[in-house]
C-alpha cells in the first residue's frame, strides 16, 4: 500500500546509501531518550528498495531506525511513497534542510513552562530531552520575554548573510590563533561591529573577529599607500 502508514520489519529497512543527514552522539541519545520516554516519534519515509526486493529503502528517518534498533523494537511506523531515484536525491537534500526558525518569545514561553511545571526547574534533565544544553536552558528561562520581543523587534532591520568555506588543518590553525587574539584585545572601535561580550554566542563573537581582522588589514593597505 502506497503512500500510507504502515508497520514495517526493522530488517526490511535499507539505509539510503547516500543519505547526507549526520547527527551528533548527544542529540541522538536525546532521540533515543524522546522515544524511550514517549514511545511516540514522527512515522519514516520510505520506498520499495530498487534492488532489495521485498524491503523498503529509507529517506527520512535513519537516525529514528537507528534509534528503534537501540530500544529493542521490531517494527516501525513509514510512510511509503513511490518516487523514483530523482525524487529521492531531492528529497534526501531537502527534507532534512527545509524548515522554519523559532519564534522567540513563544519559543521561551514554551521552555519556562516546561521547565517549571514538568520538571521543577531542573535544567539538566530537561536538557536530556531537548537540543540545548543545560547552561542554555537556564539562560534562555532566565531572560523576561518582554527583553526579547524588543530584541527581536530590532533584529528585523539587520540581514545575516553566511559566509562558507573550507580550510585544511593548517589554516583553521592561523585562522583560530586570530580569531583568539583579536578577540582579547577589546578595543572601542569595535563597538560598530558589536564586539564580544560574555553573553554572546561562539558563532557571533567569531564573526566580529573576523571583521575586525579584516578591518584592520583594510587600514593598513590605506595607510602603506
Amino acid at each position: 500500500m502506497l503512500n500510507q502508514v504502515q508497520s514495517i520489519a526493522l530488517d526490511k529497512l535499507v539505509a539510503h546509501p547516500d543519505n547526507p543527514n549526520r547527527m551528533s552522539k548527544a542529540k541522538f541519545a536525546k532521540l533515543v531518550r524522546n522515544i524511550e520516554r514517549t514511545v511516540r516519534y514522527e512515522p519514516l519515509v520510505v520506498r520499495p528498495c530498487p534492488r532489495k526486493p521485498d524491503c523498503f529503502q529509507i529517506i527520512n528517518g535513519h537516525h529514528r531506525w537507528r534509534a528503534l534498533r537501540e530500544l529493542g523494537y521490531k517494527t516501525a511506523e513509514a510512510l511509503v511513497w513511490d518516487v523514483n531515484d530523482q525524487d529521492t536525491d531531492i528529497l534526501l537534500a531537502t527534507l532534512n534542510r527545509l524548515g522554519g526558525s523559532d519564534v522567540l518569545d513563544k519559543k521561551l514561553a514554551l521552555l519556562k513552562r516546561l521547565n517549571k511545571s514538568a520538571f521543577d526547574g531542573r535544567t539538566a534533565k530537561l536538557a536530556k530531552l531537548l537540543p540545548q544544553t543545560s547552561n542554555q536552558i537556564k539562560r534562555l528561562t532566565e531572560l523576561a520575554i518582554s527583553d526579547c520581543l524588543k530584541a527581536v523587534e530590532k533584529s528585523k532591520t539587520q540581514i545575516l548573510n553566511p559566509l562558507v568555506f573550507f580550510l585544511n588543518d593548517k589554516q583553521q590553525e592561523v585562522i583560530a590563533k586570530a580569531l583568539s587574539d583579536a578577540m582579547s584585545q577589546q578595543k572601542p572601535a569595535l563597538s560598530e561591529a558589536e564586539w564580544v561580550k560574555e553573553n554572546r554566542t561562539r558563532a557571533v563573537k567569531n564573526a566580529a573577529a573576523l571583521t575586525y581582522i579584516a578591518q584592520e588589514f583594510i587600514n593598513s593597505q590605506q595607510v602603506s599607500l
